[in-house]
């Protein structure tokens, strides 16, 4: 089913029912103060709200008594707890937490195992996805490598071939650095207008964290690399399927691209290629090739398999766009998002993520009416470099159907597209690289829905 609004076309997904028309803007901040405005919004909506929210949390509905989760003292405030939480030397989420975890899809390609888990977006805080939820891609399945029998050559156009242990590498002076990791994949299911449920499922193939090791460049001149001739270094990975990645020395030379170990301030992951995985900030995340074993410098680029097959995009007019890694400008809201309920109309604070393999987000725009007006959200600093970027607003949901959106902008002026936009350039029959703008339908009922606007 199809239904026009406005110059659009809104096209729903397989699970949502569009029947209202007519969307509107659902609120007008006006002159109020911030904090005027949040206070009459909730003042309007609690009398209406408290009942129906806590029933629908499961919560003891408060009496004239009060609320029994106040005036009878549980059992963690008269007792003694536990001890130390070892959980076997490693700290674990809370019990409550269970249902925030990676997900895995079978529509991407597949070995034996499964090849990719999404990040849960919906459920994340602030720009930093921890270690044991960021996402995950594999193309023969991961592996826990023995760190002292693992070694990392570099070689091709040096002078010196050099192979270098792990506790070598972490001998050498280190960065640490915040970057996202996105892969050219993520959103692709979107380009054949099948609108998966989720955020997650959606966007998922991201995640942000903070990487230490030694930049790239270091060992390239340990080796006496030619920086003039050389203007490619291939990365090669230990896995089973042996990827492949050309890098230009252009990134390299920059100083951005390094060699890393560390994670989240703990070393790598073994799914996400402990003991050493490169790191390319703002490209996709193929070419961050995990357990690195070896590095070549050459004079052009290599064209593998996994660049002459794969992670290419096929144009209107029939050929292909090759080494096309570049992450553009890119944002999505995470709550509201498709899969939540909003339990009732009153004030919420609409947030998001936003990134650019360009460098810094410098400004993203939220519409509440399917892009016919837009407001200009937070940013929650830092704002670095290539590196996730929170931004919130206040809205207060009227109780009619809204559809919401996000629209990046990053520091070299690019804004994110529409998907007619993108279309009108790259096609219909892309797989990879869909930086489109993302809309979420909010129903009277207070489901969320993905839909698109084209």
């Amino acid at each position: 089913m199809e239904q026009s609004m406005g110059s659009g076309r809104l096209i729903k997904a397989p699970e949502s029912f569009l029947s209202q028309d007519g969307i509107k803007t659902v609120f007008a901040e006006g002159k109020k103060g911030r904090r005027d405005f949040i206070r009459n919004a909730f003042a309007a909506a609690a009398a209406g709200a408290a009942v129906p929210a806590a029933l629908a949390q499961g919560n003891p509905v408060p009496t004239e008594g009060g609320d029994p989760n106040i005036l009878n003292l549980p059992e963690h405030s008269k007792g003694l707890g536990q001890g130390v939480a070892l959980n076997d030397g490693y700290g674990k989420p809370s019990k409550y937490e269970s249902n925030v975890q990676r997900r895995v899809s079978p529509g991407l390609t597949q070995t034996t195992q499964a090849s990719v888990s999404f990040a849960p977006l919906q459920s994340l805080f602030g720009i930093v996805t921890p270690s044991g939820l960021h996402f995950e891609r594999h193309h023969q399945g991961w592996w826990d490598i023995d760190p002292s029998k693992h070694r990392l050559m570099v070689n091709g156009m040096v002078k010196t071939a050099k192979v270098f242990t792990l506790d070598e590498i972490m001998r050498l002076p280190s960065v640490s650095r915040f970057h996202f990791m996105e892969c050219g994949a993520n959103t692709a299911v979107e380009w054949g207008n099948v609108a998966v449920p989720t955020v997650q499922y959606t966007h998922g193939m991201l995640s942000c964290s903070e990487f230490t090791g030694v930049p790239l460049i270091t060992l390239l001149e340990l080796a006496g690399a030619d920086l003039t001739n050389g203007k490619f270094v291939l990365a090669e990975g230990a896995d089973g399927s042996s990827m492949t990645r050309t890098i230009p020395m252009s990134l390299i030379k920059s100083g951005e691209v390094f060699v890393a170990y560390g994670q989240n301030g703990e070393m790598l992951r073994p799914e996400q290629g402990y003991p050493l995985r490169l790191v390319v900030p703002g490209i996709q995340g193929v070419s961050w090739v995990k357990y690195l074993r070896r590095l070549e410098v050459g004079d052009k680029p290599y064209a593998t398999k996994d660049e002459a097959n794969h992670y290419i995009d096929l144009m209107p007019d029939g050929q292909h766009r090759q080494y096309s890694g570049l992450q553009e400008c890119k944002s999505v809201v995470t709550t509201p998002s498709g899969g939540q309920v909003l339990l009732d109309k009153g004030f919420y604070n609409v947030t998001g993520l936003a990134w650019s393999g360009k460098g810094r987000i410098k400004k993203v725009d939220v519409s509440m009416d399917g892009g016919r007006n837009w407001r200009t959200a937070r940013l929650e600093g830092p704002v670095q470099n290539k590196a996730l970027t929170r931004f919130n607003i206040d809205w207060v949901w009227d109780g009619k159907p809204a559809i919401i959106q996000s629209r990046a902008m990053d520091e070299t002026g690019f804004v994110q597209p529409t998907y007619q936009q993108l279309r009108g350039v790259r096609g219909t029959r892309s797989i990879y690289h869909n930086n489109a703008i993302q809309s979420w339908l909010v129903q009277e009922n207070g489901e969320v829905k993905n839909v698109q606007i084209s």
